[in-house]
This record gives C-alpha cells, structure tokens and sequence, in this order.
C-alpha cells in the first residue's frame, strides 16, 4: 500500500512551493508568493493531523475488508510486485497521484510525472528523526557557475565533456550525517636530537645532545561530522567540509521542497569509528606539532584515547553531479552553504600527450646545446 507523502503547495494558488536559500523562505515561482518557514509549518502541521486521522481510517476501513474474507485464498503472487522484498518503497503524489518507487532511505524527492517536490514525512519518525538541518544557503545556479568556474584553467579537459549538459544534471540533496562531541586524552613519548656545529680552531666539531620528550594532556572536539550514508563517498563528503554549524536549525521538513534528501544507513556506532580516527589523528598532529627545536622527533610510545560524549543526526546541504564520461563513474559534490566544490574530471589523452611534447620539445633543444658546449 502507497505510503503517505507532502507536497508543500503555495496557499495563494497550489503550485509547488522551493525552498530558497537567499531569502530564508518558501518561494512559489507559478505566483511569485514567499512565506516564511514558521507559516507554513503552522498550515502543514494541520494538515499532517488530518492526515494521519486518515490513514487511521483507512487502515481501519481495509482491516474491516479483510475480515470479510477469512477462509478464502487468494493466490496473486505471481502478478503483484513485492516492493518492500526489493528494497524500494512505494509513494503515491498528492498533485497528481501517480505512484512514485524510491528507495528505502530516501526522504525527499521529486514526482517524476508532475516535477512537484515531495517530502516522506514518515521518514522521519522516532530514531530516523534529524535533531538538526542546516539550510542551503546556494542556489542551483551558484552551483552551475562554481562547476563551470572548476572547469576553466583544466587544459586537460575534454571538449566535448565541457560543452555537454552535463552542468544541468546537477541536484540538491540533504545528507545525513553523525556530528560528535568528545575528547582526546593523550601521553605521547618522543626520543629527539638536537645537532649543533662550531668552528674550533680550523676543524668543524659537530655535537648531538640526546633528548627524552614527553606530552600529555586533552584535546576536546565539538561536531566531528562523518556522513550517514552509504550513497556518499566518505573521502567526497570531507574534502566538502567545514560547516558553519552555527546557521544549525531544528530540524523542520519546511526547509527541503526543492531538494532531494536521504535518512541514514549507516548508524552512528559505526559512524564514530571514522569520527573516532580523525580527532585521535588530528590530536598526534598537534601534540606533535608543539614539540620544536629538535633536529629529529621520534615518538616512541603513543598512548590514546577518545571518549564519545555526544552525538547530534543532522541533515547538511550538498550540491551533485554523478555522470558517466567514457565508460567512467564521476562525481562532484559542493558544500550547499559554503561553496567549496571538489571531484574528479576526465582526461583528454590526446591533450595530456601533446603537452608532455610540448615539454619533451624544448627539453631537447637545452640538452643539445649543453652537450655541444661541453
């Protein structure tokens, strides 16, 4: 059976209403009314009552048919499609009520029939509930103009793969992601040498003093995000960091009209062990970064610890683009509120060769000249 799902719709004229990063509020672009995120939650929390008053009755109303049936067998395996055996989740859209399969995690989306965006409220229930979002702050067309400013300077770059649409395939998506809180205890030992040299008389003496260093001590760590899902590639989504954690809202289903959005599949346990390997590698760096004077460092006993103090589920703004360039998955990712983009273009091979000829060229013109002079 469809699940429940909402189109934020304008209440002037009912076109689907996005939400806009510049101004803060929901746009409808069919009237060109704009209303603020504390409106239309107030509008939309009475209708999701009545919703789910709804989905109660009806719920009640087919429990009721199906004991009208009891003592007969139906047989229709072999004509009904298993969604749910699949992985995949069925949703009907409210504007135009065709039936739209998506994924398990997914959480916003948009019908593929109308374009209305859609949001799965019943997504967010319970544990699978964000304590936080942090809004877009960019636009599509920002982050169009940040990808075509990454392509210029790429002499590498095939033609035609910059000449392609490839720049509007490009998608808001709020992904999932674990931010902890902790600290890093430390007692790190270090062996070290110091080398001085003097002049006596006409002979260079050269002394090496031998040191035992030692540090101690606790480094605390607020919001070490590590992302939440699967679809995202881990190296992807930090190179993209930081955040400005400051702009966090409560989380709110008002902010994502417009965008796509994913609930996690990887839970925050096995989250923390990345977040866990980046505050102990950071902590090594400074602690070892504060030892100076010495011509070698050697640390020779490392004792570490983190402790988890805790831990927030937030939903944070990223802009892709994954498409296919001769045979070649490539993705891009950029940071919805700040704008640092970050990903892999392809080569052009006959352009990287006539470069190194380019190189190999007049190389050999200097090294004929060297050798004639020689």
């Amino acid at each position: 059976m469809p699940s429940q799902v909402t189109n934020y719709q304008c209440p002037s004229c009912m076109g689907p209403l996005r939400y806009d990063g510049a101004s803060g509020k929901l746009q409808c672009d069919y009237c060109g009314s704009s209303f603020t995120t504390a409106e239309i939650e107030k509008i939309y929390q009475e209708k999701l009552e009545q919703a789910e008053q709804a989905a109660v009755d009806a719920a009640a109303a087919e429990a009721e048919q199906t004991g009208e049936h009891d003592g007969e067998e139906w047989d229709n395996s072999s004509t009904v499609w298993d969604a749910e055996r699949d992985g995949m989740k069925i949703y009907n859209c409210p504007s135009c009520g065709a039936q739209m399969i998506c994924d398990q995690t997914t959480a916003a989306t948009s019908c593929p029939y109308c374009g209305n965006p859609s949001v799965v409220p019943g997504q967010f229930h319970g544990m699978l509930k964000p304590d936080y979002i942090l809004p877009f702050k960019l636009s599509k067309e920002e982050a169009v103009e940040s990808l075509r400013k990454y392509y210029r300077g790429k002499s590498l770059l095939p033609k035609k793969f910059s000449a392609s649409n490839h720049l509007e395939e490009i998608k808001g998506v709020y992904v999932p992601f674990w931010l902890f809180d902790g600290k890093v205890s430390a007692d790190i030992s270090y062996k070290a040498t110091r080398v001085l040299s003097a002049r006596q008389g006409n002979e260079m003496v050269t002394t090496t003093e031998y040191y035992d260093v030692r540090r101690a001590g606790t480094v605390r760590f607020t919001r070490i995000p590590a992302d939440g899902s699967r679809k995202m590639p881990d190296d992807l989504m930090d190179s993209i960091e930081p955040f400005d954690y400051s702009e966090l809202k409560p989380f709110s289903t008002v902010y994502m009209p417009g965008f796509l959005a994913d609930i996690y599949d990887v839970d925050d346990r096995e989250s923390f062990e990345r977040a866990q390997t980046r505050s102990a590698n950071t902590t090594l760096s400074v602690f070892d970064s504060s030892v100076s004077g010495y011509s070698t460092l050697t640390p020779t006993r490392r004792d570490v610890k983190v402790q988890r103090e805790k831990t927030a589920y937030a939903l944070l703004p990223v802009w892709m683009l994954s498409t296919k360039w001769n045979g070649k998955n490539l993705i891009f990712a950029m940071n919805g509120q700040t704008g640092k983009f970050i990903g892999d273009l392809p080569v052009s091979m006959g352009r990287y060769f006539a470069y190194l000829a380019g190189i190999a060229v007049p190389l050999a013109a200097v090294l004929a000249i060297l050798l004639k002079m020689m």
